[in-house]
Parts: structure tokens; sequence; C-alpha cells
């Protein structure tokens, strides 16, 4: 089993920049990809970014060269690195590991709320 705990969340105004992490434990050998999601209030949970185990990137439109996923094999630590951003940004930020062998997990989530 993986867990993942997600830190890095808070209140930014709109322009500004948070960074979250997404830090593993258990089995992370058994990790084929870490995708962040998000979900504001009253709204289903969207695709944010994701990163493979070959560290290719692919990221939702709506926050396409304004977010930056990244990670650190030494910490085994997923990142969103967050800039420029909107109020319509403000969502629970929700990290996600899809597994070889066992069902997926979820973090259980990081407040972000831009404000105005």
């Amino acid at each position: 089993q993986v867990q993942l705990v997600e830190s890095g969340g808070g209140l930014v105004q709109a322009g500004g920049s948070l960074r979250l992490s997404c830090t593993a434990s258990g089995a992370i050998s058994s990790i084929e990809y870490v995708s962040w999601y998000r979900q504001a209030p009253g709204e289903k949970r969207e695709w944010v970014a994701t990163i493979t185990s070959s560290a290719s990137r692919a990221y939702a439109d709506s926050v396409k060269g304004r977010f930056t996923i990244s990670r650190d094999n030494a910490k085994s630590t997923v990142y969103l690195q967050m800039n420029s951003l909107e109020p319509e940004d403000t969502a629970v930020y929700y990290c996600y590991a899809m597994l070889t062998g066992a069902p997926p997990t979820w973090g259980q989530g990081t407040q972000v709320t831009v404000s105005s």
C-alpha cells in the first residue's frame, strides 16, 4: 500500500503563488504515476496535472503555463508549483497515485483559497 500526504495549501491573493507537496510512503516502487486533482465547492473533482514514472508531464488546459508538476525521488515527493493564481483556482487539491497491482490511492486533500 501507499499513503499520500499533501501539504502547502493556504490563502493567497490573486496573482500569487503556492507550492503544494505530496509525500508518499509505503510501497513507493509500485507508483506508476502521480496526479493532482482539485474540487471546488459544488463542483466535480477535476484533473489538474500528472507526472509519470518516466517524468512525462501533462496539464489541464486551465492551468497550462501557470502550474508546474515536478518530483523529488529522494524525498518521495511530488510538487505542484502554482503561479499566477486566480480566484477560480480555489479548491481542495488532492494527490492521486496510480499503482501497479493495487487500487489507486488518494491523499486527504489540502485547501487552496485565492482571494480577489
